[in-house]
């Protein structure tokens, strides 16, 4: 998108990146009459959200983040749906938005329809489609303490009433039980509630979605929140490709008075007396003041080391950043099909986001090779169809897939299979992309029908390559740093970290590395906004 003229001073607010956190934070900031002026170093606004016709003319593919379910079911969302509507903001749907897809051809398909649902793990294992039923229950009971917990601000006065409110209500030894549950690993909960192997692979490669593991403490409740979200409000996409929703956003903020400047290289933050940050500079010179705060939606590293030139860190903070960890990389792979796929196993081309993987042992196996630094020998395959839900993404009649690999080494040292060469000092070159890349397709290409034949073209990214499009997917993360226990709710970013204050004045830190985490739902920008005056 292109640049708007802006003024170098008279802005409420600076805000470096324009992700969705960053949008988010704008848009509301706006809405309260304040002047908020956001710089991106690309030539583009949207962090992980970009549209592109990767693979040949006419097919549209969203290059990264594609699924918006965590918007629509956002506080922001409710805040901000109806004026981007306004500005050209539509979502498609599909009634089947999740499958599984194992390799001897059994699956399963969740529906947004709780009896069918039912009906469904019933026929997989006697007891199954009672048991989801009666997780999905008791998690819609939970929901307002749960959802407050996992999207509110955790340091503040609110939350403590929340908390001791439920304390009074469950009484203390009661609401000791709901945290000990929350905090059990998926494993655990897929192997005692469901009997049949295709349920527990249908929910198993959603913790990966959470950068988590299937032995992850809290993944678990993360797959029973994930359930309850997709069965609810699917899996749904923006009607053109992402590069709408951002339109959306664009205006918005310009409407509000706000100004937008792409090719905005932010380098340092700049501060005045008493420490507070004051604006910003570029990596052209140009200065920009902000008369009540910066807002960094960056990387911790990024911030503290780069924007703040790694000068006057307390110790604390200096221990912190030492011990932050990243995640697991990403690989995505993008086709364009001269007609949509006919997969071989069953009804399968509605499914907006089907796992292609052996089960939960699989899923495990794999992330687990991953985490050393190896190249998956059977990775989960996330295969998104986009044209099922929006024929508008490709030519009349054509197709495209979107291809997420949840489980990509971020530091490659070799490979599982021991087929691939890989040279751990040169990494992700691309013969080993590409060579990667055919491991996947073999898969992909036994369940359906002449895929060799409709191959139009195919487009990979690394998670170097993804890191080079963002320079806050470190390694490939698209997580925002590693989202076990010890980095996650009062502890993310950093184990001092306050809300999204930093030891500087005037300084606010949101994206995926705060708290509420990754995702698309703009978390972090709508609870600062909401807490700024």
């Amino acid at each position: 998108m292109s640049g708007h003229t802006a003024s170098s001073s008279g802005a409420d607010y600076v805000i470096v990146g324009s992700g969705i956190n960053a949008l988010v934070a704008a848009a509301m900031l706006g809405r309260k009459g304040r002047k908020v002026v956001l710089l991106e170093r690309n030539d583009r606004i949207g962090g992980c959200l970009r549209t592109e016709e990767v693979t040949a003319p006419g097919f549209v593919h969203d290059v990264m983040a594609t699924t918006f379910v965590l918007f629509i079911t956002s506080p922001a969302y409710a805040a901000l749906g109806k004026d981007l509507e306004a500005r050209g903001l539509a979502f498609c749907h599909s009634p089947t938005p999740t499958g599984v897809l194992l390799p001897d051809g059994r699956h399963a398909v969740l529906a947004m329809d709780r009896a069918r649902n039912v009906a469904a793990f019933e026929a997989l294992a006697v007891g199954d489609g009672k048991a989801f039923d009666r997780t999905m229950q008791r998690l819609g009971a939970d929901a307002p303490f749960l959802f407050a917990l996992l999207g509110g601000s955790l340091w503040s006065g609110a939350m403590v009433k929340t908390v001791l409110k439920e304390a009074w209500r469950r009484g203390p030894r009661a609401l000791a039980r709901f945290f000990g549950e929350a905090l059990e690993p998926a494993r655990g909960h897929l192997e005692s509630t469901y009997g049949s192997e295709v349920t527990r692979a249908l929910w198993a490669p959603w913790v990966l979605h959470c950068g988590l593991g299937p032995e992850s403490a809290y993944s678990a409740e993360m797959v029973k929140v994930i359930g309850f979200a997709v069965e609810a409000a699917g899996c749904p996409i923006v009607k053109g490709g992402a590069k709408t929703f951002l339109a959306a956003f664009e205006r918005l903020i310009i409407d509000q008075g706000g100004t937008i400047l792409t090719g905005a290289d932010v380098v340092a933050i700049e501060r005045g007396a008493g420490g507070r940050a004051t604006g910003v500079r570029t990596a052209d010179g140009r200065r920009f003041a902000a008369s009540r705060g910066v807002i960094a939606s960056t990387a911790p590293k990024q911030l503290y080391q780069g924007l703040l030139g790694g000068a006057d860190l307390p110790e604390t903070v200096r221990d912190d950043l030492q011990g932050f960890r990243h995640g697991k990389g990403n690989l995505q792979v993008h086709y364009a099909l001269s007609r949509p796929p006919r997969w071989r196993d069953g009804d399968l081309g509605g499914v907006a986001l089907l796992h292609l993987t052996p089960g939960l042992d699989g899923v495990s196996r794999a992330a687990n090779e991953a985490e050393r630094g190896l190249l998956p020998a059977v990775p989960t395959i996330c295969v998104g169809q986009p044209t099922a839900l929006d024929p508008s993404r490709a030519p009349e009649g054509q197709a495209i897939l979107w291809l997420q690999l949840p489980e990509a080494p971020r530091v490659l040292k070799g490979d599982a299979a021991g087929e691939i060469a890989v040279d751990p000092a040169a990494g992700w070159t691309e013969a080993v992309r590409e060579a990667y890349a055919d491991r996947i397709e073999a898969i992909l290409a036994r369940h359906i029908e002449d895929f060799a034949a409709t191959k139009i073209a195919r487009r990979v990214f690394s998670p170097a390559d993804l890191e080079a499009l963002n320079v806050n997917l470190v390694g490939g993360d698209p997580y925002g740093g590693a989202c076990g226990l010890d980095q996650f709710f009062l502890w993310r970013p950093l184990k001092g970290s306050v809300n999204h204050r930093t030891f500087v004045p005037g300084l606010y830190h949101i994206g995926a590395s705060t708290h509420p985490g990754p995702g698309l739902g703009g978390g972090s920008g709508f609870l600062l906004a909401q807490s700024l005056a």
